[in-house]
């Protein structure tokens, strides 16, 4: 009488518990992963459309050859599909025919500024 060898052999349900175990470790950190590369993506989005917004404050000021008094003021733009605040601090500087131009926008009031940019407007010939 010979006794037949079973020569099948499958996974215990153990080692199949671990290799799910580590899979599931290994998909979380991936999507940790993803999810901060999004959340970067949207910052950096976010940020580049802000100076493109201060950028453009400066130079309509360019364009029009402004000669601004030393004063704060407030405002809002429309950029991308969505409202921007900006505050633009005009201040006079030791040259008298140059003016120092700071401007902070931000996607909403209560939020920290996502760009800053200073620029200088020089006093144009015809300005007093």
């Amino acid at each position: 009488m010979r006794i037949r060898a079973n020569t099948r052999r499958g996974f215990t349900l153990v080692e199949v518990l671990v290799a799910l175990a580590v899979i599931a470790i290994a998909l979380t950190a991936v999507m940790r992963n993803f999810g901060q590369s999004i959340d970067t993506a949207s910052a950096l989005r976010e940020r580049t459309i802000a100076l493109w917004v201060a950028q453009n404050r400066l130079a309509m000021h360019y364009a029009a050859r402004d000669w601004p008094t030393p004063d704060t003021t407030d405002g809002t733009t429309d950029m991308a599909g969505r409202e921007w605040r900006w505050r633009e601090l005009v201040v006079t500087t030791p040259d008298a025919d140059v003016r120092r131009v700071e401007i902070e926008v931000r996607a909403a009031p209560d939020r920290e500024a996502a760009a800053r940019l200073v620029g200088f407007l020089s006093r144009p010939v015809n300005a007093p």
